[in-house]
């Protein structure tokens, strides 16, 4: 009796490794396919194919990713969308984009390039090359750009090149485009221009922290919109900031979303 139970209980078991080896049974697991590797890097896109046109990139157009993000230029406008890679599969949302008015030819380019970089995305990663192709066969095709060290903080001058407000970015004021720039010393001062005036003062960093001390400024009066940017740059240039580079892209950011973005 006590050999039948035995062989009993190892049919059992026998029976219970069978089913847990079978496709789609509990226990069985599938390796989920790695995500495309597009982060760490930038992006110069090189074309757009939309319909059946295809459509050249101007120069200066470039795209970067990081987490959660898609950030880049037109070679005119400046975007910033929310975007996953899961697999092979890019899922970029609904982005935000300066308004500086372009020229018809680099209009109809950046118009494609948003209708394309929207959705649901298949990435194909050849060596340096990339393309992000629709599920109409709509297609962005990029090259990866030679690795380089980001822009250091201090000792670089940023010019200012957009307004930030949460996740949406914002042209300058009109006439104020190239005017405001900043220089960061590596002793922890600040100085440059915010348009008209100059300003100078402390700013100490601390890890991803910029924290602005009192600042002083010229007092030189200026036409209304370069008032304007100054107004907006010294709300940002105020108290503890994060800040952030992605590659020759600064962004400084108040706790209350709001921010400039400057390049180097």
């Amino acid at each position: 009796m006590h050999t039948q139970r035995t062989a009993v209980a190892a049919l059992a078991l026998f029976a219970l490794a069978a089913c847990g080896t079978e496709n789609g049974s509990a226990g069985s697991s599938t390796p989920a396919e790695p995500d495309v590797p597009l982060t760490g890097a930038g992006w110069t896109v090189n074309s757009v194919s939309s319909g059946d046109t295809l459509r050249k990139a101007p120069a200066g157009a470039d795209i970067a990713f990081e987490k959660g993000r898609v950030n880049g230029s037109t070679g005119c406008n400046h975007f910033s969308a929310p975007a996953t890679v899961k697999g092979d599969t890019l899922t970029v949302g609904a982005a935000t984009s300066t308004l500086i008015g372009c020229p018809s030819k680099l209009q109809s380019y950046e118009t494609a390039l948003r209708k394309t970089l929207t959705g649901k995305l298949t990435v194909h990663l050849s060596g340096r090359n990339l393309t992000l192709r629709t599920a109409k066969g709509d297609s962005v095709k990029l090259t990866q750009k030679p690795a380089e060290r980001a822009a250091p903080l201090a000792g670089t001058t940023w010019k200012v090149d957009s307004l930030v407000d949460g996740a949406s970015m914002s042209t300058l004021p009109p006439g104020t485009a190239g005017k405001a720039r900043l220089t960061f010393g590596k002793g922890g001062s600040v100085s440059g221009s915010l348009g008209c005036n100059r300003v100078s003062g402390m700013a100490k960093v601390t890890g991803s922290t910029v924290t602005f001390g009192p600042l002083t400024t010229t007092r030189m009066m200026c036409k209304a919109p370069v008032m304007t940017l100054e107004r907006q740059l010294l709300k940002v240039l105020h108290g503890p900031v994060h800040y952030g580079i992605q590659h020759r892209v600064l962004t400084l950011k108040a706790h209350d979303g709001t921010g400039i973005r400057a390049t180097a």
